[in-house]
């Protein structure tokens, strides 16, 4: 990416618990050349990501959740990945680790803990989404984008500030960016998803459906209720494939085939 240097980067996190931060997100080996700002305590994540943006002022803010791991050479393979896109969209606006594309694909690759598996395919070149996990975002801050406050909790922001980007005529990618998402498993879907779910309705209700990572947002809501159904289905099951958070991120890293990523971008 032209001009590209580690000082337009920061690390943007919102976190409510220092240990789960000190045994992932800070071990990550690119901390020690980009900065890492933490939020703790706010009540949404568009509001902590918000007050991020106002603190700082890098160019380039990647927003990772306390649970992720960044391998070594990560911050390299991101820099080409970036590249790759700036050479198709000169102006793009985001960019993510974990994206559902326009044909509903996941894009990845990423390792998630709670799946105990790689999740998303590898494509060959950068993919246009229209939603993220919100594992890991990267957003151009010459984008405008900002988050919106006005929505609840810590669910479906990612799908929102890409239909942000989009309704302004700005583009989403993900690609190739192998990343560690070591996350608990989830039983259900609770409350707070139905409350972030029914937001997204109505901000959105002339753009839907909408496909978020876990589920699709419709007019009518029905998706919502299938994969509530879907999720206490498949407790036992999914429970069995989980993998202990416990786990050195450095060690899930290595079975990934991802210790050094420094000669892979």
């Amino acid at each position: 990416m032209t001009g590209l240097g580690k000082s337009r980067f920061l690390i943007a996190c919102a976190s409510h618990s220092a240990a789960i931060l000190q045994a992932n997100l800070a071990r990550s080996p690119c901390l020690a050349e980009i900065p890492l700002h933490v939020e703790e305590g706010a009540p949404s994540a568009a509001i902590a990501y918000n007050c991020a943006l106002r603190a700082t002022d890098a160019e380039l803010v990647i927003f990772v959740h306390h649970d992720v791991f960044l391998p070594k050479g990560w911050d390299r393979v991101l820099a080409a990945r970036l590249s790759e896109v700036e050479a198709q969209d000169p102006d793009w606006a985001l960019y993510g680790a974990f994206g559902v594309g326009l044909d509903a694909a996941h894009i990845g690759p990423v390792w998630s803990s709670s799946l105990g598996q790689i999740v998303g395919r590898v494509p060959l070149e950068p993919v246009e989404v229209q939603s993220y996990d919100e594992l890991l975002i990267v957003l151009r801050r010459s984008s405008g984008l900002s988050f919106d406050e006005t929505l609840p909790g810590w669910h479906f922001y990612g799908t929102d500030i890409v239909a942000q980007a989009r309704n302004r005529g700005l583009h989403a990618w993900a690609g190739a960016l192998p990343t560690v998402h070591n996350d608990r498993f989830h039983e259900a879907l609770g409350p707070d998803f139905t409350e972030c779910y029914r937001a997204m309705q109505r901000k959105w209700h002339k753009l839907l459906p909408l496909r978020s990572p876990i589920t699709k947002i419709s007019r009518s809501g029905l998706h919502l209720y299938r994969d509530r159904w879907k999720a206490r289905g498949s407790k036992g099951f999914r429970e069995d494939m989980a993998v202990d958070t416990e786990t050195p991120v450095e060690t899930l890293a290595a079975r990934c085939g991802w210790s050094d990523l420094t000669t892979s971008a």
